[in-house]
């Protein structure tokens, strides 16, 4: 049995009222500091450097930390974390 075309007006004029209130709170949830700003902070390639046709050095930084990555090849390689210089 179909729905007649006003239960399909409401449904969707209710759908979009949900939307619409999930956007809202999750704008007001980042604006109280409820919700982080912003994403992807975490982890950012700082550089990459290209070996030859088939590898890469890259460097990698985690939470404040460095890391260089070797990848392509037959496998991908953890080459270890950069000791943090002293100021």
């Amino acid at each position: 049995m179909l729905l007649e075309t006003t239960q399909w007006i409401w449904a969707a004029g209710a759908l979009i009222a949900m939307v619409a209130l999930m956007l809202l709170l999750g704008r007001a949830a980042r604006l109280t500091g409820l919700a982080p700003r912003g994403g992807g902070q975490r982890l950012r390639v700082e550089e990459s450097l290209a070996l030859d046709a088939r590898r890469r050095l890259t460097l990698v930084r985690i939470d404040g930390r460095a890391m260089v990555l070797l990848t392509g090849g037959a496998t991908d390689l953890c080459l270890g974390w950069v000791p943090e210089t002293a100021p």
